[in-house]
């Protein structure tokens, strides 16, 4: 299992990355896709904190996901409030890293990951 979530934490950074697509529509069809990776980076950030990592640099993606996106400042005001949701949920509910805790950040790894690779390979260059 820790292999797995080493070389998700090694992919993480690439699948961001490789989801630069050059989009600046009001109305781009991978909307859904990017708001829920947004909240999913909030979640893994405050998450991998609490559970000990220093600097994972989940908020340095979720910057370089909007650098890369060039979101318009409607659209990037709703990419940053999902970020944000993704890490006030979680402050809400973990005080201290539990095993329930891991297993959320093991989750929300996955659904990145999977995520990630479905909005490259279908709206990829």
């Amino acid at each position: 299992m820790k292999t797995v979530r080493r070389l998700v934490l090694a992919l993480m950074p690439v699948m961001v990355l490789a989801l630069a697509l050059p989009a600046r529509a009001e109305n781009v069809p991978y909307e859904k896709q990017l708001l829920r990776l947004s909240e999913i980076l909030g979640s893994i950030h405050y998450l991998r904190s609490l559970c000990g990592e220093k600097d994972g640099g989940w908020r340095d993606q979720m910057e370089t996901l909007l650098e890369t996106e060039n979101p318009e400042p409607a659209r990037r005001a709703r990419m940053v409030a999902s970020f944000n949701r993704g890490y006030r949920t979680f402050s809400s509910i973990y005080k201290s890293c539990t095993e329930s805790a891991t297993a959320a950040i093991d989750r929300y790894m996955r659904e990145g990951e999977i995520l990630t690779k479905e909005v490259v390979v279908r709206y990829g260059n």
